[in-house]
């Protein structure tokens, strides 16, 4: 099997779940007609967060899905959550398998999943799990490929949230040090599950094109607000055409001379501006460790809120916002603050 993550951008798309036999095949007969899809796409089992809702048509999708790929030459992909999942979807030809965000967390469940795939010869995408942590990721894709899978890729469909604008929190650092992680495994961008309504795909697809993102998954549906499952996250295979072609796919690297002297100049500059920064930090603990003894010394709180307070206050009125944002800048001193409190209780608790 030719390896499908090697070509970018990959672009799948698909039902959010096959619901019908020509729900399935329209829509995915208009995807490949577009000229500007790769791989086919649609949930089959769909576990949702309280019974009683559309969970899914089961096995019987696979047959539609399997159908599809006859009739347009592309390949097929679904989600798996058990062991049972991956037999039927191999059963049926399935080439692309992803691994959800809701079993991805769960570090037995993945293993179970890798045990079912030994051996296979299939392709495996990983979505980042629902917790935001890169370590729950990394294993899990680890995991994967301890299974001997060779062509695995990393799925970003942000975070569980419940004071965010969008769906799920992109988080776009965590997906960022992922990247650095493991910079050999292709990484797509899901927007559908990131923005959870279609509104601000196109926005979130550009961001993960900016970002050198290696393509996405978007969910397209011949009649997105009939749909039986996440209707308000779908884009009919006429919007998505129309994403794709606003699109700006960055390049990773330039020829030109001029460019490279310029990008050098600034690059050394900031290279300056960060050990700067970091001497200064550091400066700064150790006059934390100062006050943290003498708070010791007498016996005081080591937290003291008026004067948090105060430098929040101070930095947030001397700072130019064209150049930091208040929640850049919040986000930083809280960092700072916490590891500050950090030294200070160990040196309380080496009295």
């Amino acid at each position: 099997m030719n390896n499908i993550l090697s070509k970018k951008p990959l672009i799948i798309s698909g039902p959010c779940s096959a619901e019908s036999r020509q729900q399935t095949i329209e829509t995915c007969c208009q995807l490949a007609q577009s000229g500007r899809v790769d791989v086919l796409r649609a949930g089959i089992w769909k576990p949702r967060t309280k019974p009683g809702s559309f969970e899914g048509v089961g096995s019987i999708g696979l047959e539609w899905l399997a159908e599809a790929k006859r009739l347009t030459g592309l390949p097929i992909a679904t989600e798996v959550a058990t062991s049972k999942h991956v037999e039927q979807a191999i059963k049926y030809d399935v080439d692309v398998l992803w691994i959800g965000a809701r079993t991805s967390i769960n570090p037995f469940s993945v293993q179970e999943l890798a045990d079912a795939l030994r051996g296979a010869n299939v392709t495996v995408l990983i979505k980042n799990p629902m917790a935001p942590d890169v370590n729950l990721w990394q294993g899990a894709v680890e995991r994967i490929i301890n299974a001997g899978i060779k062509n695995v890729g990393l799925i970003h469909r942000g975070f569980a949230s419940y004071n965010c604008e969008f769906r799920n929190n992109p988080m776009w650092h965590i997906a960022i040090e992922m990247k650095r992680r493991m910079a050999d495994i292709p990484m797509i961008c899901d927007p559908s599950h990131i923005c959870g309504n279609r509104d601000k795909i196109a926005l979130v697809a550009q961001k993960s094109s900016d970002l050198n993102y290696d393509g996405l998954m978007i969910e397209s549906h011949i009649s997105p607000d009939k749909a039986l499952s996440d209707a308000e996250q779908q884009l009919t295979p006429q919007e998505l055409i129309q994403i794709l072609d606003q699109i700006k796919w960055r390049d990773t690297n330039f020829s030109s001379e001029k460019y490279t002297e310029i990008l050098e100049v600034m690059r050394s500059e900031i290279d300056q501006i960060d050990s700067e920064l970091i001497n200064l930090i550091s400066h700064r603990m150790k006059i934390t460790d100062q006050i943290g003894e003498i708070k010791r010394q007498n016996n005081v709180a080591i937290l003291q809120s008026d004067r948090w307070n105060q430098i929040i206050e101070r930095l947030l009125n001397q700072t130019d916002r064209s150049t930091l944002s208040e929640d850049f800048l919040i986000s930083l001193l809280e960092i700072i603050h916490l590891e500050s409190i950090r030294r200070q209780t160990n040196i309380m608790n080496n009295q």
